[in-house]
C-alpha cells in the first residue's frame, strides 16, 4: 500500500461516503485518484459525489467508483450563484437524513467548504483548511504549491485511503468513440486536437494557429474544441491552417456536448491546450497531450509523466505590465487588473516538435 503523506486508521462502519468537489472539470478530474482510492478501501460503501452540474453531465452513467452526483444550491465558495437559505436548509436536512459515514472535503482551503461539509453530519470528516477555515476530524493545512492530485491523495489518506492510481482515468463507452468518428477526416492518418481557452486570460495561447498550420502542413487533420467563448480563437485557427491546408482544420468550439467531447479526445493522436479542463479529459481518456503552462500551475496541475504527456512553461513571475508579482496566490493576494498571456513567449515551433514526439 502507498500512501501520500501519513496515513489514517480506516474508519469502521462505513457504507456511505460523500466527496465535496463542486468546480470545473480540470479540478474534478485533480481528485479522481482520491475517489478511487475511497472507492478501493472501502468497496461496500456507496460513493456520493457533490459536484458541479458539468461534472453530473460526464459521470452520471459512466463506469467508474462514483455511484451518484448531486448538484448543490447555490452557497457562497461552493457554487457560484444567488443563495437561498430555505433551499440550502432543505439540502443539508435531506443530506443528513441520509446518514453520511464520512464526509471528505476536496473543495479548496475550506473557509467555505468546512462548514459545508460539516452541516452533512457525517459520522467522520476529513480534507484541508487554512489557518481561517474550521477543523475537520482530520485535518490537513492547505498550502497552495501542491500538485492537486497529490494534495487530494494525502486527503483520503487520513481516512486509510492507500493510492491505487496517481492520475484521473476515465471510461470512454463505445457509442462515445462512435459518435466522434464523424468528426474524423479519413484522408488525413493523424488528428491534433487543439484547445485554445482557460478560464484565466493570462493562461491563454495567441500562437496555436501556427502549430495547426504546422500540422496540417504535415498532412495531419486539426480539430479546435471549447465552449462558446472559444469560438473566436478557434476560427483564427482554422483560418491559420486554411492559408496551408484548406479545409484540414474544423472548429468545433461551442458545439459538443461534454461526452462528445470525451469522444472526440478518445480518437485523438494527440491533444495541444493550455492548463484547462478539456486537457486534463484528454490525459484522463489516455491521449497523449501537450500542455503550456504558466509555472506555478505546473506544480499544482502539470502532468506527473514525461513519456505521454509534455509541457511548456512560462516562468513569468511579475506582471509584464505593472510588475506586481504573480506568485503570491490566494484570497487575500494582490491581483493586478492586467490581463496579458504569460504564455505568449513560447515558441509555437517547439510546441509542434513536441506534438511530433508523443503522436502515437
Amino acid at each position: 500500500m502507498v500512501f501520500v503523506g501519513q496515513a489514517g486508521e480506516k474508519f469502521s462502519g462505513v457504507e456511505h461516503i460523500v466527496v465535496l468537489r463542486a468546480a470545473g472539470i480540470g479540478d474534478l478530474m485533480f481528485a479522481m485518484p482520491a475517489i478511487e482510492a475511497l472507492a478501493a478501501a472501502y468497496p461496500d460503501a456507496s460513493l456520493t459525489l457533490i459536484g458541479s452540474p458539468a461534472g453530473s453531465a460526464l459521470l452520471e452513467g459512466r463506469p467508474g467508483p462514483v455511484d451518484e452526483v448531486i448538484i448543490p444550491p447555490f452557497a457562497e465558495g461552493i457554487r457560484p450563484g444567488p443563495e437561498d437559505r430555505s433551499e440550502l436548509e432543505l439540502f443539508f436536512e435531506r443530506m443528513r437524513q441520509r446518514r453520511v459515514d464520512l464526509a471528505v472535503q476536496l473543495h479548496g482551503g475550506g473557509r467555505f467548504s468546512n462548514p459545508f461539509l460539516l452541516r452533512l453530519g457525517a459520522r467522520h470528516t476529513v480534507g484541508t483548511r487554512t489557518d481561517d477555515a474550521v477543523p475537520l476530524e482530520r485535518t490537513l493545512p492547505y498550502v497552495y504549491y501542491q500538485s492537486e492530485m497529490m494534495r487530494s491523495l494525502e486527503v483520503v489518506g487520513l481516512a486509510g485511503a492507500p493510492a491505487v492510481t496517481l492520475e484521473a482515468r476515465l471510461t470512454v463507452t463505445e457509442p462515445e468513440r462512435a459518435a466522434a468518428e464523424k468528426f474524423r477526416d479519413p484522408g488525413r492518418a493523424r488528428l491534433l486536437t487543439i484547445h485554445p481557452g482557460a478560464t484565466d486570460p493570462r493562461r491563454r495561447y495567441d500562437s496555436f494557429g501556427e502549430v495547426a498550420a504546422r500540422a496540417v502542413s504535415d498532412g495531419w487533420q486539426v480539430l479546435v474544441v471549447g465552449d462558446e467563448s472559444d469560438r473566436e480563437a478557434a476560427d483564427e485557427i482554422v483560418a491559420a491552417a486554411d492559408n496551408t491546408s484548406p479545409g484540414s482544420a474544423t472548429s468545433l468550439a461551442g458545439t459538443l456536448s461534454l461526452p462528445e467531447l470525451l469522444g472526440v479526445l478518445s480518437i485523438s493522436n494527440v491533444m495541444a491546450g493550455t492548463d484547462s479542463g478539456p486537457r486534463h479529459l484528454a490525459m484522463a481518456v489516455g491521449t497523449p497531450t501537450v500542455g503550456l503552462f504558466w509555472v506555478g500551475n505546473v506544480i499544482t496541475a502539470g502532468p506527473l509523466g514525461r513519456g505521454q504527456h509534455r509541457i511548456h512553461m512560462s516562468w513569468v513571475t511579475r506582471c509584464p505590465v505593472c510588475g506586481v508579482d504573480v506568485t503570491q496566490v490566494g484570497w487575500t493576494a494582490d491581483r493586478c487588473e492586467h490581463d496579458p498571456s504569460y504564455l505568449a513567449h513560447i515558441d509555437p515551433a517547439t510546441v509542434y516538435a513536441d506534438v511530433m514526439n508523443v503522436a502515437v
